[in-house]
């Protein structure tokens, strides 16, 4: 059950004639009062011939005109309409029963609190076998306004409440960090011009594909006008930002000025202080023993920065941070994906939104890497390399999967459920990315012998999944690809256990592709030589202490000159 409290209005008799009325295309049917509160003498237009909407209007407002002319300052937001939605599954509630939804409505918002006789006059119109529409003057018998802070929230955990005892579909607890859905008004404008989104809907969309291109606030309003969205950028006196608006070009009020939307209006975390926090944290330095054989691309970056994803998900401040830019770097893959997995990566991204922000806040510099992964894909990726990108978007299934679980042991519903959604799309953009590398790899055909070692160092590293990866259709695939990881220096039984490691298996689909994608990621290069590689550290951890190194064309010094033997005895 929904109930959707509408921003204050001061035309009661206005929003009556609606209630009444036909609808706006013929979908009110039989209008009548099904509760209100306990005066006599309550006129019904729907019920009683002789009643108009004038009457009702004039007897809701009677407290609101008493008070108008006792003090100087007149009430012009009276007027509390909240409309009380059943799912379309639930069974069709009787009038008592809408009138006892009603009661507890008003009670739990404060418009009527339960055991006092003077609070504000109400009713509850139903014109649909669905829905009730509760409309309230909010003014007290006493010439008092009612206390209605938070008053969303009461409702919401009133309708939790409603759905038990009532056996109605049970929704999510609530926890603030949802968008406002659209209204009446922006759905139906949206549909008159034409629009598959309202201006807000559409607005978001634009805002999060921008935040992997920008590194500032600055940087993304900017971004934004190249886009043709129209910015109102809010500045102090010494030129700072305070705050933004964007709005929708073509979307004009009545007076044909363009309509402007605040950034935390269209969604919780687009606010600017958050944007701020996310977009301009300072940078970590580069680990100087970091190693690269072949020039990595921005998808095989990226496929290393998602192993820093179950890093630390035990701080709930670096667990959140992680995985908001999960879902920028999810953005930007959609960006710059071919054609044919775009759709599917951006409805990813479109259902992530909402698994990004929490009540827990975030502690964005520990998304760094993420977020630098994310901005290197929106800025140079390209969808040639078929190979990286399926390992990325594998990759990004399981730490969507990772994300759904932290979410849910937190007890976010709400997001735990966008990740869910998230993870259909993602495991099919998977699937579709897997499928053109798994018809390159399987017409190759491997040696009798080298089966069988393969099937050997499968059962014992991995043991308890080996049947399951061996009946999978990808298994020749995988096969082929631990051939090509073994003429590289590779050994096959380290491989395989490596890439078990990197998440539980139970869980996996597809196994046989999870570990392929892994093992092909993990094992592009030569394997290193460990002497070599042990005193190429040394070598690295000494320069880094002592200076810069020195100018190629000087002779070598000793320390950087070191002679193999030598390097046997470091």
């Amino acid at each position: 059950m929904i109930a959707a409290i509408k921003p204050a209005g001061s035309n009661t008799r206005g929003l009556l004639a609606y209630l009444y009325g036909p609808g706006r295309h013929d979908e009110h049917t039989d209008p009548h009062i099904v509760g209100g509160f306990a005066m006599l003498g309550m006129p019904d237009p729907g019920r009683d011939q002789d009643a108009t909407l004038t009457q009702l209007a004039r007897h809701l407002d009677e407290p609101v005109q008493l008070r108008n002319s006792e003090f100087g300052k007149k009430v012009t937001d009276h007027v509390w309409h909240c409309p009380v939605r059943a799912a379309p599954e639930d069974r069709r509630l009787s009038d008592a029963e809408w009138a006892e939804i009603a009661q507890r409505i008003v009670e739990a918002a404060g418009i009527a609190p339960a055991g006092d006789d003077l609070g504000c006059r109400w009713i509850a119109v139903r014109h649909a076998d669905d829905h009730i529409h509760i409309l309230a003057t909010t003014v007290r018998e006493d010439g008092r306004r009612p206390r209605l802070h938070d008053s969303g929230v009461r409702i919401g955990d009133a309708c939790r409440q409603i759905e038990k005892d009532y056996g109605l579909r049970q929704l999510k607890k609530g926890d603030r960090t949802a968008g406002r859905r659209p209204t009446q008004a922006e759905m139906h404008k949206a549909e008159r011009l034409g629009w598959e989104q309202t201006s807000r809907d559409w607005l978001q969309d634009r805002i999060r594909a921008a935040i992997p291109h920008a590194g500032s606030a600055e940087e993304l309003l900017a971004y934004l006008e190249a886009d043709g969205i129209v910015v109102k950028p809010r500045r102090g006196p010494s030129g700072d930002l305070l705050g933004y608006a964007v709005g929708r070009p073509g979307d004009l009020n009545n007076d044909d000025e363009q309509i402007f939307h605040p950034g935390g209006k269209i969604a919780p975390d687009l606010t600017l202080p958050k944007l701020k926090a996310r977009l301009e944290n300072t940078a970590p330095e580069e680990h100087p023993t970091a190693r690269r054989d072949q020039p990595a691309t921005p998808w095989h970056q990226a496929t290393d920065a998602l192993d820093t994803l179950h890093a630390d998900m035990a701080d709930d401040t670096h667990a959140q941070a992680r995985i908001t830019a999960l879902g920028e770097l999810i953005e930007a893959a959609a960006q710059k994906a071919p054609a044919h997995l775009q759709p599917e990566l951006r409805a990813a991204s479109r259902a992530f939104a909402r698994a990004q922000r929490s009540q827990i806040r975030a502690e964005n510099q520990a998304a760094h890497t993420l977020r630098t992964a994310a901005r290197d894909i929106a800025h140079g990726a390209t969808g040639s390399d078929a190979s990286a990108l399926a390992t990325l978007v594998a990759a990004l299934v399981w730490a969507t999967v990772l994300a759904a679980h932290w979410h849910e042991a937190k007890g976010h519903a709400h997001q735990t459920e966008a990740a869910r959604q998230a993870l259909h799309h993602l495991q099919d953009a998977a699937d579709q990315a897997l499928t053109p590398m798994l018809g390159g790899l399987a017409p190759r055909q491997l040696s009798e012998q080298a089966r069988r070692t393969f099937v050997h160092d499968l059962r014992s590293a991995i043991p308890n999944h080996a049947d399951r990866i061996l009946t999978d259709p990808a298994w020749p695939a995988l096969a082929t690809v631990i051939a090509d990881a073994e003429d590289r220096g590779h050994k096959p039984h380290q491989l395989l256990k490596e890439a078990a490691a990197q998440r539980e298996l139970a869980t996996a689909r597809q196994l046989a592709r999870v570990l392929l994608t892994r093992i092909q990621h993990t094992s592009r290069n030569p394997a290193p030589n460990p002497r070599a590689e042990a005193a190429r550290r040394r070598t690295t951890m000494r320069l880094s202490v002592s200076g810069p190194a020195p100018d190629a064309t000087q002779p070598a010094s000793p320390l950087v000159a070191v002679h193999p033997h030598n390097r046997l005895r470091l």
